[in-house]
C-alpha cells in the first residue's frame, strides 16, 4: 500500500537522497572551517581554548558568540541550499515535496556536525606532541592529584620544576572553592617558592598571597566563558538546523521552478 500523497512505485524507495545530503554536508563543514579559521586569525573565535581567551572583557565573548552565529548561519544556509537544490525531484505533492527538502536540509546538518567534528579532532591529534616514552598516568592519578602530593610530600626539594609547576597548580585549583587554599598548602608554597626561587620568606610569601587571588579570579572567569561558550554552541546549533532545514526547502522550490544563478546574481527561469 503507498503513502499518502505518493504513487505507489515509490513504495520501497529510501526518502533519504545520501548523495546530496553528503555534497551538502561537504559544503557547510568546509565553509565552517574556513570561516572559523578567519575567525581565529582576528580573534573572534568563541570556542577558543587559549587562556587570554578567558582574561578578555565580556564585550569580546559577545563579539565571538555573535560571530559563531554567522558562521553556523552562513554553512548551514549554503549546505542546505545545496542539499535542497541537488535532490532529485519525485512525482509526489508539492506539500511532501516540501517536507523532504526539509528533512534533507536536517540531515545535513547532522552529517555536517560529524565531519567537522571529526576534522577538529584530526588536526587536534596531529597538533599534539608526540607521547612520552614513560609510563601512562592512571585515571587515578588524575582524580586524586592533591591527595598523591601530599602523601609523599616531605621536607626535601625535589630537583624538577616542571613537576613543581604542576604540583603548585594543582593546589591553586583550590583557590575557586569554598574553602579555598588551605593554610597548609600556603605555607608549603612558601617554602618551595622561596627555595626555588631564592627569595626571603616574606617575598615568597607576599608571590603566594598574589598568585592565591589572581588564580581564584582566573578560575571565576574561565567558568564564566565556559558557560558563554556552552550557551552561544548550543544556540548556534540549533540555529544552524533551523536555517538548513529553511535553505534546503528553497533550494527544493528553485529546482521545482528551474530558477538558476549566474555572477551577475540574477535569478533567470529556464523557458
Amino acid at each position: 500500500m503507498s503513502a499518502i500523497g505518493e504513487p505507489a512505485t515509490a513504495v520501497g524507495r529510501s526518502h533519504f537522497q545520501w548523495a546530496a545530503i553528503l555534497g551538502g554536508a561537504a559544503v557547510a563543514a568546509g565553509t565552517s572551517l574556513t570561516l572559523h579559521a578567519f575567525g581565529a586569525g582576528i580573534g573572534l573565535s568563541v570556542v577558543s581554548a587559549a587562556p587570554t581567551w578567558h582574561e578578555s572583557s565580556a564585550l569580546i565573548w559577545l563579539v565571538g558568540g555573535v560571530y559563531l552565529l554567522f558562521v553556523a548561519i552562513i554553512s548551514f544556509a549554503v549546505g542546505g541550499y545545496v542539499a535542497g537544490r541537488m535532490r532529485a525531484p519525485l512525482s509526489i505533492n508539492a506539500a511532501e515535496s516540501e517536507f523532504r527538502d526539509g528533512m534533507h536540509g536536517l540531515a545535513t546538518w547532522g552529517v555536517a556536525l560529524v565531519l567537522t567534528a571529526v576534522l577538529a579532532l584530526g588536526a587536534a591529534m596531529a597538533a599534539s606532541p608526540a607521547p612520552s616514552t614513560g609510563p601512562a598516568p592512571s585515571a587515578g592519578e588524575t582524580v586524586i592529584a592533591t591527595q598523591l602530593d601530599e602523601l609523599f610530600r616531605s621536607g626535601k626539594v625535589i630537583d624538577d620544576l616542571a613537576y613543581r609547576r604542576a604540583e603548585a597548580a594543582r593546589i591553586l585549583l583550590k583557590s575557586s572553592s569554598h574553602n579555598g587554599v588551605p593554610n597548609s598548602d600556603r605555607r608549603y608554597l612558601t617554602t618551595i617558592t622561596s627555595i626555588v626561587a631564592g627569595t626571603p620568606e616574606p617575598e615568597a610569601q607576599e608571590r603566594v598571597d598574589r598568585a592565591v587571588a589572581a588564580s581564584a579570579d582566573a578560575l571565576h572567569k574561565a567558568r564564566v566563558a565556559a558557560v558563554i561558550q556552552a550557551f552561544f554552541v548550543a544556540t548556534a546549533l540549533l540555529v544552524g538546523a533551523v536555517i538548513a532545514w529553511y535553505a534546503a526547502v528553497e533550494g527544493g522550490q528553485e529546482r521545482e521552478l528551474g530558477v538558476t544563478h549566474f555572477w551577475d546574481w540574477q535569478p533567470r527561469r529556464r523557458a
